[in-house]
């Protein structure tokens, strides 16, 4: 799996990402957790959380799990919504999230759960 190029524009890294066969189709959810195996988020396979999913499913397929490299990539990839989420906390949980791993907060396990 290719690690994209990630550009300022959000919409344009989903798009990316398609172009390089990153696809949530048969995703029910994705649920993160921590180092006991314990699930601290899930991001289900719901309109306005599509983009979000996108990005996990990518980051697990590109790095394996969620950790400060990974978190840092992913930044770049959410684009504008990273800018945004640093000057509104709790806009974007899931931008939120990576800002936390990058912060030095512990890696988490991504599970992707089928439809």
């Amino acid at each position: 799996m290719a690690v994209i190029e990630p550009t300022p524009v959000f919409k344009e890294n989903l798009a990316l990402m398609t172009a390089n066969g990153i696809t949530i189709d048969g995703i029910a959810r994705i649920e993160l957790r921590d180092a006991s195996g314990a699930v601290v988020a899930t991001i289900e396979n719901a309109p306005g959380k599509q983009g979000s999913l996108a990005v996990y499913h990518y980051l697990k397929q590109a790095f394996g799990t969620l950790d400060a490299k990974a978190a840092e990539h992913g930044l770049a990839v959410f684009a504008e919504h990273t800018a945004d989420a640093r000057n509104r906390t709790g806009a974007h949980p899931n931008v939120d999230r990576l800002l936390a791993v990058v912060a030095g907060g512990s890696a988490l396990t991504i599970d992707e759960i089928a439809a």
